[in-house]
């Protein structure tokens, strides 16, 4: 990975790939940068790769909605750092009745049984929380703090496919790189611990309603 890092002639193809995705930008609203990793497996057998980065671009424009299911006595620290709406079984009824919005979901461990009884309605989103994920935790100052300046969540789906965003058409070719780079590492970082048998087989990168480009690290 460090090598790829280093590696200029990569970074400059790299840069090369984001260029063409700016030039053939023709819509008027802001669309992202989606990048589709696909995984290959050689055992064959079922797996899940679930992971977290924080990118040194923020991808999004607008706050966030962070909901958070914790105890009392952390609802004003929850709120204060920037969190939308904190709860239990109040927030526990309004996701299960869907009358609420939200982009992030955080509990703390004593919170997680109940969370856990939505897995229907946040699985298919990825929004379960886990430790994995970062979202399930004592420290909600910081884990607020990092959702807000830019941490994204990563899940491989049942074809072996992490599909996430890294970027916005209006960020430079170079900060699209970088956020390309973080997330990068964060996942090999990640096939480490499969011992080899999991590795990256296509990285595809595209905007929302563009053409898709084939990245190259070799």
């Amino acid at each position: 990975m460090n090598r790829l890092i280093k590696n200029n002639f990569i970074k400059k193809n790299i840069i090369k790939i984001f260029d063409l995705i700016k030039n053939n930008y023709k819509y008027k609203f802001i669309e992202s940068i989606d990048i589709a990793i696909n995984l290959y497996n050689k055992k064959k057998n079922n797996f899940n790769i679930l992971g977290s980065v924080i990118l040194p671009n923020n991808c999004f424009n607008k706050k966030r909605k962070i909901i958070v299911f914790a105890p009392k006595s952390k609802y004003k620290l929850a709120i204060s750092c920037g969190a939308y709406f904190v709860g239990q079984k109040d927030l526990f009824n309004l996701i299960k009745d869907n009358k609420i919005d939200y982009d992030v979901v955080i509990s703390t461990p004593e919170l997680l049984y109940m969370v856990n009884k939505l897995n229907q309605i946040l699985g298919p989103k990825g929004l379960i929380p886990s430790i994995e994920l970062g979202t399930v935790t004592n420290n909600l100052k910081n884990t607020i703090n990092n959702f807000i300046s830019g941490k994204i969540l990563y899940k491989s789906d049942k074809f072996g496919i992490i599909h996430t965003i890294i970027g916005k058409i209006n960020f430079t070719s170079l900060q699209l790189y970088e956020n390309f780079i973080f997330l990068i590492k964060s996942i090999f970082n990640l096939l480490d611990k499969y011992n080899g048998y999991l590795n990256l087989k296509k990285i595809t990168v595209s905007s929302t309603m563009g053409k898709g480009y084939l990245i190259n690290l070799k």
